[in-house]
C-alpha cells in the first residue's frame, strides 16, 4: 500500500504559514486546526521548510516566552525529508521512527500536495489489520 491510499481518506488540505510570521501565530494555526505541524512556504507557494510543536516548544524552553515572538524561519526545519503519492505506507513508516518526526510532506513534481503524519499511518495500518482478521474469520466460517 502506498500514500496515495492514506490521501484519498484523508484528504490533500495542508496547512501552511508564511516564514516571517511569529511562532505565536504558528501555535495559534496549530492550536485552531488541531494539527502538529505547518509547511513553512515561500509566497509562491515553494515549500522552505516545516515547524512542528516540537520545534515551538524547543524555543520556550531554550529562550523562553520571548521566543514566541521569535520569526519561524529561525526555529523551522529547513531540511525536510518528503514523499510521493506513491510512496511505501511500510517504508514512510520506518523512515519517521527510525529519524523521530512525525509529519511528512507528500510533494510531486515540485509541488506540495498533501502531508502525512504518524497518526494517519497508525490509522491506516489499523484499519488494514481489522480487515485482515474479518477476512480470515470469514474464511474460517466457510471452511
Amino acid at each position: 500500500m502506498n500514500v496515495e491510499h492514506i490521501l484519498r481518506e484523508k484528504g490533500r488540505d495542508v496547512a501552511t504559514i508564511e516564514p516571517d510570521r511569529t511562532l505565536r501565530d504558528a501555535a495559534r494555526l496549530l492550536t485552531e486546526r488541531r494539527i502538529g505541524a505547518l509547511v513553512v512556504t515561500s509566497p509562491d507557494h515553494k515549500s522552505l521548510g516545516i515547524l512542528s510543536e516540537r520545534d515551538i516548544v524547543r524555543a520556550v524552553a531554550r529562550e523562553g516566552a520571548a521566543a514566541l515572538d521569535h520569526r519561524i524561519s529561525q526555529h523551522m526545519t529547513a531540511t525536510v525529508v518528503t514523499c510521493t503519492s506513491r510512496s511505501a505506507i511500510n517504508e514512510l513508516m520506518e523512515i519517521m521512527t527510525a529519524r523521530k518526526f512525525r509529519h511528512v510532506p507528500v510533494v510531486e513534481d515540485g509541488r506540495l500536495c498533501g502531508i502525512v503524519s504518524i497518526g494517519d499511518i497508525v490509522k491506516y495500518r489499523l484499519a488494514e489489520i481489522e480487515d485482515e482478521q474479518r477476512a480470515l474469520r470469514e474464511y474460517i466460517a466457510t471452511a
